[in-house]
């Protein structure tokens, strides 16, 4: 990478100021900084340095590019956007523009080494992962299941922590 460059970058993080305003989440209970008010605090600083960036979608990705106007050189990042999420109230278009808009603004704060949400790492406020749900068993396999504890070839744990089951399948089980 050109000494330039990266001069350019260094000089361009040791200026910029952690950018935090009160977008606030009321669901998390943190804040952290749009798009807009990220773009306003760096984009004066990229152009003193000699700095600029684009981000590109292409396909199922998103990749940032940060160059440097005088050498050419340049760095990127390319984060994959998930498919398949649905959210309450928004069509698939509306997901995948809020997916495009999250990922530009986490994207382009890493590639830069912006502060700009809460440091929740040093919070204590540490949340368990969200459970997976355990899919429900067929009344047919569930029957099968059943036979295979008889045999012993299967156990209860095993079942339970394969399937959600149904009251009705507890009490047979229990049974």
């Amino acid at each position: 990478m050109n000494v330039k460059f990266c001069k350019a970058l260094a000089d361009f993080q040791q200026e910029v100021k952690p950018v935090h305003e009160a977008s606030k989440n009321d669901f998390a209970k943190y804040s952290y900084a749009g798009l807009p008010a990220i773009f306003k605090a760096i984009n004066p600083l990229l152009k003193k340095h000699g700095l600029g960036f684009t981000q590109i979608v292409q396909g199922t990705s998103l990749t940032t590019i940060v160059f440097h106007v005088e050498s050419g050189e340049t760095i990127e990042g390319t984060i994959e956007i998930p498919q398949g999420v649905q959210l309450k109230g928004m069509n698939d278009f509306q997901v995948m523009g809020s997916a495009i808009s999250y990922l530009r603004r986490y994207s382009i704060s890493a590639i830069l080494g912006l502060v700009t949400d809460s440091d929740m790492d040093t919070s204590g406020q540490q949340v368990a992962p969200a459970k997976k749900s355990k899919p429900a068993i067929t009344d047919d396999r569930f029957k099968k299941a059943l036979e295979a504890i008889l045999a012993g070839d299967y156990s209860r744990d095993e079942l339970e922590a394969k399937y959600a089951l149904t009251t009705d399948q507890i009490k047979k089980l229990n049974s």
